[in-house]
């Protein structure tokens, strides 16, 4: 991408070797990822007494973060603070997954308004200005809405949100670090709480509980005994998108939804101190002040150094650090296997040699059934004969994998369709919804597709990726003929006269005929992969020799080009 922000977190020095950060918090031992992500940003993460050079590296302001900032004042060490980037997860940390991105702070703590922070100084001193970076954080902003993820993105969109026309009130958990350090208290919430009904007097008041007081780990500043014929409570994991969606107000002290309020387009009521105050965007009620930040931003400005430039991505699966798209594409898959799969399949029509690589695919958070069972969604593999209600039909991908299915090769992706299935043009189906969905595309997503369509061109791949050698071509112009399988659902549902082999080269034939042109061109017939490996039919093959000037063996035809 053309015109990168400095990296905040490389060295100008350009040094190559590890800087040794001391830690003496247990959780940064334990833990692999957050140890990976510290070894790909320069750190070697050890334990001991700093020397010259060193840094101590403490979590944030937990409660062991005093032991480092001990030994780091004793021996006058720089401090390193270490937090979970705004997207972290499906589930919180407590729940033992590991987060996918890290923020690493050398001044201070982005939430701890009263101090200096990198965030802080990239928010005041940065240009953010560059185009090709705001255009990505505007693109960003859409696809969070979009797929509506959050820092834990275990988040239903199908759950309904209340009525529309709410106040929405964010609760935090009881003694989060952002409250003490961010300005506020507990009283603070109950004041939050009044200024939501006297300055709303005719709404309703809906309170979210955080995701971990909702799972159990930690309590809240809310509960049932605040609610009243006016005031709800909100724990289902509803999307914060839906409910920022259905709120004319939004009120928080210092929680990430404050933040997710602005890119929403609300202009939150705060009353902590937490990054994103202070820069024009919210309405602040906090009394203390904000002597740094005498800026005012736009929202792409803040979403760019919040999510782009300040925290340490990772892709887990090429285990390396990554920009903030890659893991963007990471917390979709992954949470739309979690929405998708959560309360189990029963599965139908499933060969024996498939049932593994389906519980790979769908088993994840609850095992896939291969036999009746009930309060289960149901899945069918291929189209059924008859129309099956509330069936959803499960087919291979578009880019399949390295061999055959009839082979026994498994598949690297899987298709699953709750309307119909895409070769079948008798029924809608979801793929045809989700084109008509993209028929004006944003200009990222215009992007995404295009450079897609380069690397499959590039790099040669197609749905089954056979090697294969390019058939000598005659010179002038070619016509190529693809070959099928004349028993494929594809062609039993998709095709009316012409649906074998022999009549699509009859049908091509047919206009050169006609037009009686000088020209003579070269008619390849490409056979199919499966016809001629596992379904070979001497009798068809031998027919097109009839019709056909050429017949090439299935290889990906990378360099010809076919047409005049």
């Amino acid at each position: 991408m053309a015109s990168e922000v400095t990296d905040i977190h490389t060295d100008s020095a350009g040094e190559t070797t590890p800087r040794r950060l001391f830690v003496y918090n247990g959780g940064f031992l334990t833990s692999k990822r957050i140890r990976r992500i510290l070894a790909l940003s320069g750190w070697d993460v050890t334990l001991g007494k700093p020397a010259s050079g060193d840094w101590v590296g403490v979590w944030g302001k937990s409660p062991t973060a005093p032991r480092g900032e001990a030994v780091a004042e004793k021996t006058d060490t720089p401090v390193l603070r270490v937090e979970d980037a705004f997207l972290r997860s499906l589930f919180p940390g407590r729940d033992g997954e590991p987060p996918i991105g890290l923020m690493l702070d050398r001044q201070g703590v982005h939430f701890e308004g009263g101090k200096p922070s990198d965030l802080e100084t990239l928010l005041a001193t940065h240009p953010l200005d560059d185009t090709p970076l705001l255009d990505r954080a505007s693109e960003g902003m859409a696809r969070l809405q979009e797929a509506h993820l959050t820092k834990y993105a275990a988040v239903d969109p199908d759950l309904n949100a209340p009525d529309p026309g709410y106040v929405l009130v964010i609760d935090q958990t009881r003694g989060d670090a952002s409250i003490v350090h961010g300005g506020a208290n507990e009283a603070s919430f109950q004041e939050m709480l009044y200024y939501a009904q006297t300055e709303h007097p005719a709404a309703r008041i809906v309170i979210k509980t955080h995701p971990e007081t909702s799972g159990g780990h930690r309590s809240g500043h809310f509960t049932q005994e605040h609610c009243n014929e006016r005031i709800s409570i909100c724990d289902a994991p509803v999307s914060p998108w839906t409910l920022l969606e259905g709120a004319v107000a939004v009120y928080v002290v210092s929680s990430q939804m404050g933040f997710e309020a602005i890119i929403a387009g609300h202009k939150p009521v705060v009353f902590g101190q937490p990054f994103y105050a202070g820069w024009g965007l919210s309405d602040d009620r906090s009394p203390l002040p904000f002597p740094r930040r005498r800026r005012t931003l736009t929202r792409a400005q803040l979403f760019a150094a919040a999510m782009l430039v300040y925290p340490v991505w990772y892709d887990p699966c090429r285990d390396r650090l990554c920009r903030f798209e890659d893991v963007l594409a990471q917390i979709e898959a992954q949470a739309r296997a979690w929405r998708e799969d959560r309360h189990g399949w029963k599965a139908q029509n499933i060969r024996l040699w498939k049932r593994d690589h389906f519980q790979r695919f769908f088993g994840r958070h609850k095992a896939v059934q291969f036999t009746n069972g009930p309060d289960r969604s149901e899945m069918h593999w291929g189209r059924p004969e008859q129309p099956l209600r509330d069936v959803t039909i499960v087919e291979d991908g578009f880019l399949r994998s390295r061999g055959l299915g009839a082979e026994l090769v498994p598949p690297m992706s899987l298709v699953l369709d709750d309307r119909g299935i895409y070769f079948d043009p008798t029924r809608t189906s979801r793929l045809e919804d989700l084109i008509r969905q993209r028929a004006t595309l944003r200009k990222g997503q215009t992007l995404r597709a295009e450079a897609l369509m380069r690397a499959l061109i590039n790099q040669g791949v197609s749905k089954y990726n056979l090697s294969g050698e390019l058939p000598v071509l005659p010179d002038g112009h070619r016509i190529l003929v693809p070959g099928q399988v004349e028993d494929d659902a594809s062609v039993r549902y998709g095709c009316d006269d012409v649906n074998t082999n022999l009549a699509l080269l009859q049908a091509t034939q047919q206009p050169i005929r006609t037009r009686q042109s000088s020209i003579s061109p070269t008619l390849t017939w490409k056979r199919g992969f499966a016809l001629v490996r596992c379904r070979t039919a001497i009798w068809t093959v031998w027919r097109m020799r009839l019709w056909s000037t050429q017949i090439s063996r299935p290889c990906w035809v990378r360099c010809a080009r076919f047409g005049p």
